[in-house]
This record gives structure tokens, sequence and C-alpha cells, in this order.
């Protein structure tokens, strides 16, 4: 039994050192010596050679002939494309959706952006509660007054949120709606900084939600998810008190999508940004 778990764990170090050496590659922006990675991967260039040996047969690896240098090649791209191909953002984030719904014993909505307005596309209900008619699979909303809404208006340039001004206006559903671009414009800076939206009963009197981001690989934003509940319940407090576990699990849907966050950004903070 020792003698296999020490080979599982051999295979695993192998396992991690592979995915090492692509990870460097797929950063580098020419071919790249075998002396030079071998000090920069801090890693015996006899053991290296023969990992770029292995890719190289397997097709993600090649070598060009005059200067001997080692580059990545677009196989690896296939993978990625498939994978986005066959990944249902909905089956990634019903499991993680759940767990929220029971963190807040609210309803749970993913939304992404289409044609400048938000569009649903899974629903995890509470039983017992009342889900605002518009969160309905399939059904589209606003995006100025939707803490989804807004995660997506984060994205736009100037010009295109003129456009969406144009096109669909800043309707009032409510008197807490944001119905002037400056003011539109301020919400959204705080957004940018906190990584976390609201709706304050701005799309409908006392019903109250907080949305976060599902990023891509590239860092966009793909889609949103937003837990809504009556404003009664949905006080500072409640979500300050679970706004971490939150961004925890927005955090895991992203991963699961590609995305790596980056060093420097926190998205553990768990203050409100008024």
């Amino acid at each position: 039994m020792a003698e296999i778990m020490e080979k599982s764990t051999v295979t695993n170090h192998s396992v991690a050192k592979v995915m090492t050496i692509l990870e460097y590659m797929a950063r580098q922006t020419e071919p790249r010596r075998l002396l030079d990675m071998s000090r920069e991967l801090k890693m015996n260039s006899s053991t290296l050679l023969r990992f770029l040996a292995t890719l190289q047969k397997c097709g993600y690896v090649a070598q060009d002939e005059m200067t001997q240098r080692y580059r990545l090649t677009y196989k690896l791209c296939t993978l990625g494309n498939q994978v986005n191909q066959n990944t249902d953002i909905r089956s990634v984030c019903r499991p993680f959706m759940r767990q929220l719904s029971q963190m807040f014993g609210e309803n749970v909505c993913l939304a992404v952006e289409e044609n400048m307005r938000v569009v649903y596309i899974e629903i995890v209900e509470v039983s017992g509660t009342m889900i605002r008619s518009m969160q309905r699979i399939g059904n589209v909303a606003p995006m100025h007054c939707t803490g989804i809404g807004k995660l997506m208006l984060t994205q736009f340039s100037e010009s295109k949120l003129d456009r969406l001004i144009a096109q669909e206006g800043l309707v009032r559903f409510t008197g807490n709606t944001l119905t002037s671009k400056p003011q539109l414009e301020e919400e959204l800076r705080k957004i940018r900084i906190a990584g976390i939206a609201y709706d304050n009963e701005e799309c409908e009197l006392g019903a109250r939600c907080v949305a976060g981001p599902v990023y891509d690989a590239a860092g966009r934003i793909i889609a949103g998810i937003s837990v809504t509940g009556p404003a009664t319940r949905m006080t500072n407090a409640f979500i300050e008190q679970r706004l971490p576990y939150f961004r925890q699990v927005l955090l895991q849907i992203s991963e699961q999508m590609g995305y790596e966050k980056p060093e420097e950004t926190s998205l553990t903070d768990g203050r409100l940004i008024r």
C-alpha cells in the first residue's frame, strides 16, 4: 500500500511539473532556450528536457530546428475551444447557486447581457418565497436598475453607455432608480472598486439584491449572480455578514470558467462601498 501511495505521489508531482512548464511557456512572448527555461523554472535541465520531449511528442510543444528554442503550439487553443464549446455556464453555476440560496435563504439568479438587456438563464428559488415577476428564466430586465445589469455596465465604454441610454433610456421604476448619466456613472465607479453591485429597491419597491460577477479566462465579466429578497431581510448587516462567503463562491465559479485571480486583487473584503 505504501509503495502504491508513493508512486501516486510521484505521478502527481510529475503532472504538477508539466502544468508549471505549460503555464510558464504560455506567458512567454518568444521561444525560449532550454538553459533559460531551466534557470527560470528552477528545474534540472535533463528533467526539463524529458518533459519537453514528451510534450513535443504529444504535439503541445515545438522546437525550432535552427535556434533549438521551444514554443507552445496551437493544440492547447484547440483544447480550450473544445472546453469552451462544451461548458454550459448554467451547469457550472447551479450547485454554487444552491449553496448561496441555502446561505442567504433567498432566491438566486444567473443572468447574462444580451442586446443591452439582462437575460435570466437560471434561477434557484427558495420554497415559499415570492420571486419577482421579471426574474424568470428567459425574461429580460433593464441594466441600469438591476444588480447584474450594473455589473455588466462597468465594462461598457462611455460611447457604449451613451448608446444604451439613447436606445433603452434610464426609465424610472421607483423613487430609488438612477435616471441620469452622472448618477449612473458614479454608481459604476463604486461597483468597480467594490466588485459587487446592489439593487436598492431600484427596480421594485420592497425588493433588494446583491450581485457579483462571473469572470472568464480573459478576466471579462460574462455573467452575474444575484441574491434577491425582501428589503426587510436583505439589510446591510445581513448582506455584510455573508459577503465574504458570496465573494468566495463567485471566485470558485470564475475559476471553473478559466479565470485566474490577480495577486494584487482581493475579492474577500467584506465592506460595503457606499
